[in-house]
């Protein structure tokens, strides 16, 4: 087991979120889940808890209840090699959810995420202030992040 494991409070969906997490991502599975039993607190046979993994990286999920709840203040930033991978990305896990600024979303879960292209900490660390200075301000633009167009705000393309 790793060391540190992000640990999801669901209200009841905690069985959904894991198949709908795992449907998305590559080298994925649900690894354990446990149950409710006669003793409760939940309804015999629901999910208590689970364990699964997202491109070999471990999460548990717990049905706590309607307590707690997600903020953008803890968000999963997620790595893309290329514009087909955060199309894919984008539109898969902003299904019932919302699109927000700067390749952020939230998931219908209310979970936020980074769709973030790698080339864009390249981009934005430039030891040319102009160049990052563009991309950044292209960037500050978009909702889901295009790579062309930041490629092009780097270059000081117009168009």
């Amino acid at each position: 087991m790793q060391k540190i494991t992000p640990f999801l409070w669901f209200d009841g969906k905690a069985e959904e979120a894991m198949n709908f997490y795992t449907s998305i991502f590559a080298d994925s599975k649900i690894e354990s889940v446990t149950r409710y039993g006669e003793g409760g607190p939940g309804p015999k046979g629901a999910v208590m808890s689970g364990t699964f993994q997202l491109n070999g990286q471990t999460f548990m999920a717990l049905n706590g209840g309607p307590q707690f709840t997600f903020s953008p203040a803890v968000s999963f930033f997620v790595n893309c090699e290329t514009q087909e991978e955060i199309d894919e990305l984008w539109e898969k896990l902003s299904e019932g959810g919302e699109p927000g600024r700067c390749g952020w979303l939230t998931d219908k879960f209310g979970l936020s995420w980074q769709i973030i292209p790698k080339i864009l900490g390249e981009l934005l660390q430039d030891k040319d202030a102009e160049k990052s200075a563009r991309v950044m301000q292209a960037m500050l633009q978009m909702d889901k992040l295009d790579i062309e167009a930041l490629q092009r705000a780097y270059e000081g393309s117009l168009d």
